[in-house]
């Protein structure tokens, strides 16, 4: 690796100097898989009140069930434990202020780099998408029907939780 991850590597070797963990298993002890964003402001092990182990953290940008994310879904729970699965996008969130086209058309003006082959999925409408999202994993048929589904936003200014009705 090249010095850019120094400070990475030594964080590391402070981590493993008091490193725990070795006795879990990998399942989601707490049965939950959650569906949330890439943003560096959401932590969300510790505004759920889980800790390491406790759930599978499935992350992209705009927390969009996308195939990848179904693929995970139906691994983790025929896998690793997974009865529940909370999908939870933010407030204040980057793929909601935009569209793909405004980000296609941002990256190739700004880096010179054409990005139109790929799918962003943004979010226009944060509401009617987080629904979408919950409706596609309800309906998907490698998922079971008893599978438990919720969605929340999650407000990165109080750090609450907003539940949203299906």
């Amino acid at each position: 690796m090249t010095e850019a991850f120094d400070d990475l590597l030594t964080a590391n070797e402070e981590y493993a100097q008091t490193f725990q963990g070795s006795t879990l298993s990998g399942r989601a002890l707490r049965g939950l898989a959650v569906v949330t964003c890439m943003d560096s402001r959401i932590d969300p092990l510790g505004l759920l009140g889980l800790k390491a182990g406790d759930a599978k953290i499935l992350r992209n940008a705009g927390a969009r069930v996308t195939p990848d994310v179904l693929r995970t879904l139906v691994l983790a729970v025929y896998l690793l434990g997974v009865e529940r699965v909370l999908v939870m996008p933010h407030t204040d969130c980057r793929m909601a202020k935009s569209t793909d086209e405004d980000v296609h058309e941002l990256i190739s003006r700004e880096h010179g780099v054409d990005t139109r082959s790929l799918e962003f999925h943004t979010v226009p409408d944060q509401d009617a998408a987080l629904r979408r999202d919950l409706i596609r994993i309800r309906t998907y048929p490698y998922l079971p029907e008893r599978l438990a589904i919720g969605g929340a936003v999650y407000d990165v200014h109080t750090g609450k939780l907003m539940p949203v009705a299906l």
